[in-house]
């Protein structure tokens, strides 16, 4: 979300932002302007508001005073002129409620401003390397797709999950299934024991307001995965078809307010299955005001998950293998800190995601993200992109970004410094520490030898229980 002051005061800088985000510069200016004319009508809705509360009280005090003096006919006017002022009231309420409303709408689905260090871009050709690739790609021996390399070893099927899943899913079997859970197990306690990371095993599915505070919904709520009723789209289909409950046992609601009630009291049942663990170690603080002792040092949180994604503006993009997949696992990283360690907190972070690179002796590059390639709520990201022998190119594997105050702001999670009465937003930041299906598919392409053996990496064999080959 962002500081309405900060639009107000510097209505050019968001102007130029967001042109420079996927805005047309027109889009942005009217945009801006309707922000700041929404602004002003809300404002003087509440000033509205206040001065009629303020003029009700004042009357009904003199009511008062009038009964006391006997003075029947004041009291009667000051009475109608309550009665007046409660129907002001009323109405400077509803237009407070309805402005704050379209407000919070429209700032909601605006992305987070670049950092100035961002290089401008509209899409991934503007990305810029950052520093030297490390280690050699392998470019000569065997280079077989890891689907193919997989389903010749009879240990990856897709036929079997789409049997079973449709798309987009995976079986691995075998030595392979345990590889993927080596991996996993691999870089979690390396988050861990090596860069103080402490380990969370938090929920998968959560609730509405969750997926707001990072910046997954409103505007992709089609990428997600929801369970439960959307008790909005029943209330739609009820006024499109009026008769399609008559002879059932669901309840009609007649009026708006009992839509509502019905609203507040079913809508618990609706969740999204997590597409990272991002949102949900990001929400543990949501809603809390946290001390500048624990802050002191980063609030660093890890886990490995399953993440799911409906991947619905992917069509036609890897649609075989493990590469992008409707269900996968991956270690996230997350972070939270004070507004000036973020910066720094984005390198540690990024530097722990190479480290699992580094370990697997897997070559890889780091990229520094244009401004129209960055995620939704990113200020600054670094991708790491893993060397895939089979596509003779890189593909990113982790990204990393600092969200500044955009998600704290969403999520209402602030900290107090010491000896200072007013709170502050915390900086949030989250990275993949890596995604395990893509660094299993770079561990079997890298790995593989002539005989379609996968050898199995030193730093993982401790995991593997002394296996040092994946068929065969």
């Amino acid at each position: 979300m962002h500081d309405i002051k900060a639009i107000r005061d510097t209505p050019d800088a968001y102007v130029a932002g967001w042109s420079a985000r996927g805005m047309s510069a027109d889009e942005a200016k009217a945009t801006v302007e309707r922000i700041l004319e929404l602004d002003r009508a809300l404002r003087a809705a509440q000033t509205a508001e206040q001065e009629a509360l303020a003029a009700r009280n004042a009357a009904s005090k003199a009511i008062g005073a009038a009964m006391g003096k006997k003075d029947m006919a004041e009291a009667e006017r000051l009475k109608a002129e309550v009665e007046a002022l409660k129907s002001k009231i009323a109405a400077a309420e509803a237009d407070e409620r309805r402005l704050a409303g379209e407000l919070k709408d429209l700032l909601a689905g605006l992305k987070n401003l670049a950092a100035a260090d961002v290089p401008d871009g509209e899409d991934e050709a503007g990305n810029v390397q950052v520093g030297e690739a490390w280690g050699t790609p392998r470019t000569t021996g065997p280079a077989k797709d890891h689907a193919d390399l997989g389903e010749a070893l009879g240990l990856l099927d897709f036929e079997a999950a789409a049997r079973m899943s449709g798309a987009r899913f995976a079986v691995l079997k075998g030595r392979l299934a345990r590889l993927e859970r080596a991996i996993g197990q691999f870089m979690l306690d390396m988050q861990v024991d090596r860069h103080g990371y402490q380990e969370v095993n938090p929920p998968f599915l959560v609730r509405d307001e969750a997926m707001f505070g990072t910046g997954q919904l409103p505007k992709f709520k089609e990428d997600l995965f929801r369970i439960g009723t959307d008790w909005n789209e029943v209330h739609k289909l009820i006024l499109e078809h009026p008769h399609a409950l008559e002879g059932t046992a669901f309840p009609a609601y007649p009026s708006e307010l009992e839509f509502e009630i019905a609203v507040a009291r079913y809508s618990a049942d609706r969740r999204y299955l997590i597409p990272t663990a991002e949102v949900s170690l990001t929400n543990l603080v949501r809603e809390q005001i946290l001390s500048e002792d624990e802050l002191a040092q980063p609030m660093r949180l890890t886990a490995l998950t399953p993440c799911f994604r409906a991947e619905a503006g992917s069509a036609g993009r890897d649609t075989r293998g493990l590469i992008r997949q409707h269900q996968f696992s991956k270690v996230e990283l997350v972070s939270i800190t004070r507004p000036e360690d973020s910066e720094a907190e984005h390198e540690r972070m990024t530097e722990c995601a190479e480290a699992v690179l580094k370990a697997l002796e897997l070559p890889f590059r780091r990229m520094l993200l244009c401004k129209g390639d960055m995620g939704f709520s990113a200020r600054k990201t670094y991708d790491l992109e893993v060397w895939l022998p089979s596509q003779g190119t890189y593909r990113e594997i982790s990204s990393c970004s600092n969200c500044g105050d955009f998600q704290a702001r969403r999520m209402d999670a602030r900290f107090k410094r010491a000896g200072e009465k007013k709170t502050e937003f915390v900086h949030t930041l989250n990275g993949s520490g890596l995604a395990v299906g893509r660094t299993l598919v770079a561990v079997m392409e890298t790995y593989q030898d002539e005989g379609g053996r996968i050898a199995v990496p030193e730093a993982l064999k401790h995991y593997m229980g002394g296996i040092s080959h994946v068929g065969g």
